[in-house]
């Protein structure tokens, strides 16, 4: 009987663990952004730095050479609008430098609430 039941304790536990919890915002920042982006002004990076970009005018953070098409889109991000820019850039803003988008929304909507928790 006490076999059976730590038997059951272990396979309830197997189940649990291989039921693995989506990546959090920041993993996934980490794993798909940092490539280009990083949080501050960081020489040799293709993107602009990404701490405070909510709210911020598409197109100012100093220090980056924007496309002419970044700067003239006249959107400040909000989470609507970044959801729509990370998944499909060049329909969202035409003549972006930012070639790669993300199809999933899951990962999207966690790498958006990461962004929205940081503080310039």
């Amino acid at each position: 009987m006490k076999f059976q039941l730590t038997l059951a304790a272990i396979l309830a536990g197997m189940a649990t663990s291989a039921i693995a919890a989506p990546p959090s915002g920041q993993q996934v920042f980490e794993q798909r952004c940092t490539v280009c982006h990083s949080l501050q002004p960081a020489p040799g990076k293709m993107g602009p730095p990404l701490a405070g970009v909510v709210g911020r005018k598409a197109g100012t953070a100093p220090g980056f050479a924007y496309s002419n098409a970044m700067k003239a889109s006249g959107i400040t991000w909000t989470p609507d609008k970044l959801d729509a820019f990370i998944k499909a850039p060049g329909k969202t803003v035409p003549g972006t430098k930012m070639l790669l988008g993300a199809p999933d929304p899951e990962q999207r909507a966690a790498v958006i609430q990461y962004l929205t928790s940081l503080k310039k």
